[in-house]
């Protein structure tokens, strides 16, 4: 569905708009209208659409090329949306809101009946988070509804924490992207799953399981099941740059000799390496900067001409559990290009 103010766009107008209040008011009516708009958030920018019009929804899966068996998050700005949305909401997902809202966190609840289909892939539960970035937070307000909003990408491919990476992914397919500069956070939000006899982390990412265990006990670590993901991020490939990335073994040296090889490392290694085909994560080793570099490191490495992308492993604690899950899934499509050898 297209809207006069796209519909009035100049030939080679750029569709990216700096935040002022006329551009609020603008996106406001876009969505409102059943358009899509690509809008910051604090873990990864964002393609919203209003989550109660299915015509809407589909752009979203349209202009991604997204399969429509794969969930999408709904993002709302206050507590009564989520009312509107879940159907059940226990005494976990109270104190995991309260204590995780504004912020990194996806509940995955049983769902109301007039929460449209295509948002949820048929399931009988719903993806909710409330992100912690003003734009996000004003859009959503301003627009009266909750926003479905999957990653502002290709599907599978790197997600974008800088609006530029929206732009060079989708282009003007989109109906406008707002710049709120980079992502503060940079991986994506963790999903938990809350039934009455399970809690399950379907995806890691910018709350720490450690941090989810403290507040409600003992948390499940998930999967996709045979029928299909139950929310984002969970199938086998995903977040891949365009060519095949090689997850080296912890502990191991890399070898910096490969000379069509670009290499992302946790943190600046203690003898030589190819400056120029290099991405340090963080020179400290500290995981939250870690996190917020990874993927404009590997939108960077993607673009330098180069055969393989080599990644060092991170430690698996913290942040570090999302920051290899997503290494993990980037890597599996090394099988699709030059396997690596050393």
């Amino acid at each position: 569905m297209e809207i006069s103010f796209i519909k009035n766009r100049k030939e080679g107008q750029r569709v990216i708009s700096h935040p002022s209040r006329g551009v609020m008011r603008k996106a406001t009516a876009i969505i409102k209208s059943g358009g899509v708009v690509a809008f910051p958030t604090e873990t990864v920018y964002g393609l919203g659409a209003d989550a109660f019009n299915p015509i809407a929804v589909a752009r979203i899966f349209e202009v991604k090329n997204r399969p429509l068996f794969d969930p999408l998050i709904v993002h709302i700005a206050n507590l009564s949306q989520m009312g509107d949305l879940a159907s059940a909401v226990d005494r976990r997902a109270g104190r995991l809101a309260g204590r995780f809202w504004p912020g990194p966190l996806t509940l995955v609840l049983p769902k109301r009946e007039g929460v449209p289909g295509i948002v949820t892939a048929g399931l009988d539960t719903v993806a909710i988070r409330m992100p912690d970035h003003l734009i996000a937070l004003d859009l959503i307000k301003r627009s009266g509804c909750p926003i479905a909003a999957p990653s502002a990408n290709r599907f599978g491919y790197i997600s974008p924490t800088k609006a530029a990476h929206v732009l060079e992914q989708l282009g003007d397919r989109v109906d406008m992207i707002i710049d709120g500069g980079d992502c503060s956070v940079g991986v994506e939000s963790t999903i938990v799953k809350l039934t009455e006899e399970r809690s399950v982390i379907l995806r890691p990412g910018g709350v720490p399981v450690e941090e989810i265990e403290a507040l409600i006990g003992h948390v499940e670590m998930g999967a996709a099941s045979a029928a299909g993901p139950e929310a984002p991020g969970q199938l086998p490939v995903h977040y891949s740059p365009s060519i095949p990335v090689h997850l080296a073994d912890r502990g191991r040296d890399i070898d910096f000799s490969r000379s069509d090889a670009g290499f992302l490392l946790f943190r600046r290694p203690d003898r030589e390496f190819p400056v120029d085909r290099t991405e340090i994560l963080s020179t400290e080793g500290d995981l939250k900067e870690a996190a917020a570099n990874l993927f404009s490191a590997l939108h960077r490495l993607d673009k330098m001409g180069i055969r393989l992308i080599v990644a060092e492993a991170v430690p698996e604690s913290g942040l570090g559990i999302a920051i290899m899950d997503r290494l993990r899934k980037a890597a599996r499509k090394e099988a699709q290009g030059e396997e690596y050898s050393e």
